[in-house]
């Protein structure tokens, strides 16, 4: 009996070390949900509308000819930099020349007429007086006298248009500039008789560029004249160039039932990268706020469910915050872990990225928001999951 007592004793004594061994060592614990937090950051947040535009000068003139001719002289290609005065292109003067000496020759035989028409109303003026001769042929020297004056006055005029017609063959460069285009070649033949062809393109001054960016209807209510932009181009996709918002225009271009504003952005182009007619991506920022709490935009979208009662205590009495003046202010509610509890927070946001969130009131920047419940595969790190938001202010090149 004594020992069958001692086998049992034995047995008990082994099984219940067994069940402490596999306790000790081989039974894992479930660990608690480790959820993704993150400390609300200082920083710059900003709203903004993005469109895609062409790069042109700001100031651009056409050159032409008021006459039509054949080019003798070109003296401007692609290019080159002009002054005010200068001459870039000559027409061939010979038949306007010609037209010149015919109308001087007209001129002096009119004048001529005139001379003769005036001796013999003179005289006819005279004899009229003593009733030499009829009053008919009175009128008819007074006739022949003031038709050769007008005859006069028509030759004079006709020179004047004939030597300024001379003077349009010059074709001189009306600015100080660049020549961005080029439509005539030597011994080619313009006509404008019926429009003024464009012989030249100048751009005034190509250190100073403009944006024109086509901006959709829906954007158009928030960009206003004054507020910073950024924009990039192909040739320099590394590159960020900044501009200013300088005149948003009424006028609406449709294209595809498409309604667009153009929107001009002056930008400087002292480093000259910046080429007429370059496609750009543009970024107008129109809200701006610097040095301000945020936090993720997903902390809004936490709700703990029945899953975390088992390790975290949930409070979800909010705290209600006072009325606040801040104008255009949302109310929202995060989700503050404090130890092995969680607290939901009343809290009012202002602008939001879709990134991160304006925080004016409710958190401070010593407290653990919970972002999110942990991605499988990774470790929750409010760290390296969501490091500090970026400055919104773009690299200016």
């Amino acid at each position: 009996m004594k020992k069958s007592t001692k086998n049992i004793l034995l047995t008990v004594i082994l099984i219940v070390a067994a069940v402490c061994i596999w306790v000790l060592f081989f039974h894992k614990r479930s660990k608690p949900i480790a959820l993704v937090t993150e400390k609300p950051v200082y920083g710059n947040i900003a709203q903004s509308v993005t469109a895609t535009g062409t790069i042109e000068p700001v100031d651009t003139v056409s050159v032409g000819t008021q006459v039509s001719g054949t080019i003798s002289v070109l003296n401007a290609d692609f290019n080159s930099k002009v002054k005010k005065g200068e001459l870039l292109a000559q027409l061939d003067k010979s038949l306007l020349q010609a037209v010149v000496d015919q109308d001087k020759a007209n001129l002096r035989t009119q004048k001529s007429s005139l001379a003769f028409n005036e001796s013999t109303y003179r005289r006819q003026k005279l004899l009229y007086g003593v009733k030499a001769i009829s009053r008919a042929d009175y009128e008819t020297a007074l006739n022949n006298y003031n038709a050769a004056s007008a005859g006069v006055a028509n030759a004079e005029a006709a020179l004047r248009s004939a030597v300024k017609n001379l003077s349009y063959a010059d074709i001189f460069s009306p600015i100080d500039g660049v020549v961005l285009s080029r439509n005539i070649s030597i011994g080619q033949t313009v006509a404008a008789s019926f429009s003024t062809p464009t012989l030249f393109v100048l751009a005034k001054d190509i250190t100073k560029m403009q944006v024109e960016a086509a901006v959709d209807e829906a954007d158009i209510g928030t960009v206003h004249q004054g507020q910073r932009a950024t924009f990039t181009v192909d040739a320099y996709m590394d590159d960020s160039f900044s501009g200013m918002v300088a005149d948003v225009r009424l006028h609406p271009k449709v294209s595809s039932n498409v309604v667009t504003y153009a929107t001009i952005i002056k930008a400087p182009n002292e480093d000259m990268k910046l080429k007429p007619g370059m496609t750009a991506n543009i970024v107008v920022y129109t809200k701006e706020v610097k040095h301000v709490l945020l936090i993720s935009s997903k902390a809004l979208n936490f709700s703990p469910d029945s899953t975390l009662k088992k390790d975290y205590v949930i409070d979800t009495a909010v705290k209600r915050l006072p009325k606040t003046t801040v104008p255009k202010a949302k109310p929202g509610a995060v989700w503050v872990l404090s130890g092995n509890r969680l607290n939901e927070v009343q809290v009012l946001t202002g602008l939001d990225d879709n990134t991160h969130v304006q925080i004016l009131e409710g958190l401070s920047a010593d407290q653990q928001v919970v972002t999110s419940y942990p991605i499988p595969g990774e470790t929750a790190s409010s760290s390296s999951l969501f490091p500090k938001p970026p400055e919104s202010n773009s690299k200016k090149k």
